[in-house]
């Protein structure tokens, strides 16, 4: 396996609150790795720290074998460009049009020709197919719609990885279905690296090649979905109680 992103042995308090001691985590190349915990168990600061938006105060974080912890923030910079973000609430700008939203990273980091730059978003939102929506806002569009529009601006400077936060929190089975479906989709179109933040067991299983499951503060559990399944972690049977007592 080679490992698109390696954690190893990392710790990160605030003050005297202890969140990450010792977490190891490999992120395999080309496939999508799901985290998952409760509330306050680690997930989002891990996440903060694939992208060096924190420090460790122990351990290290390899992006494609690149130890980025001590990098200046300059060189922090050219690291996150690996990285495209698909944030909770798809965070749209309202008062952008669609194509507008999926335009703004390519204005802010690349200098193109208007018809060139205007050719590069509608390709990237027919990637994730949507059709005859860049001049409509994202008041117009629905839940999974926009969910779309965001991966397409997380795409469109053609990132190796993609981080979704919390990516089918707060949505309806139906759309939470196609959610998992674009991401799935995104993996096999893209060939990119994914990480995704959930607690949506039904979803982690149907998307992750590797599952990791985070409790106080360290891995207790890894491996593929099956491995999840068959855990005898007491943390962990508790976790996914509520999905096997639905019978999925």
């Amino acid at each position: 396996m080679t490992a698109m992103i390696d954690i190893q042995g990392l710790h990160k308090s605030f003050g005297d609150h202890h969140v990450l001691r010792g977490v190891d985590l490999q992120v395999a190349e080309g496939e999508t790795t799901v985290i998952i915990g409760g509330s306050g168990s680690g997930k989002s600061v891990l996440m903060k720290h694939m992208l060096g938006l924190l420090r460790p105060d122990r351990g290290q974080v390899l992006v494609e074998g690149e130890e980025i912890g001590r990098l200046p923030e300059r060189e922090l910079t050219r690291v996150r460009a690996k990285f495209g973000m698909v944030f909770q609430q798809a965070a749209l700008f309202d008062s952008m049009t669609v194509g507008e939203n999926v335009a703004f990273p390519l204005r802010e980091h690349r200098h193109m020709p208007e018809p060139e730059l205007r050719k590069l978003v509608q390709e990237k939102l027919e990637l994730v197919d949507l059709h005859d929506v860049a001049h409509l806002y994202p008041a117009e569009l629905s839940g999974g719609m926009r969910k779309r529009v965001g991966l397409a601006r997380a795409i469109v400077l053609e990132p190796k990885i993609i981080l979704y936060d919390e990516p089918t929190t707060g949505l309806d089975p139906i759309t939470s279905n196609n959610v998992d479906e674009m991401i799935m989709n995104a993996q096999r179109r893209l060939a990119v690296t994914q990480v995704v933040i959930s607690h949506d067991i039904a979803s982690t299983f149907r998307v992750g090649h590797h599952v990791a499951m985070i409790f106080e503060g360290a891995i207790v559990e890894q491996g593929p979905p099956a491995t999840l399944r068959a855990s005898q972690h007491p943390h962990v049977r508790e976790f996914l109680s509520t999905w096997f007592a639905k019978g999925d």
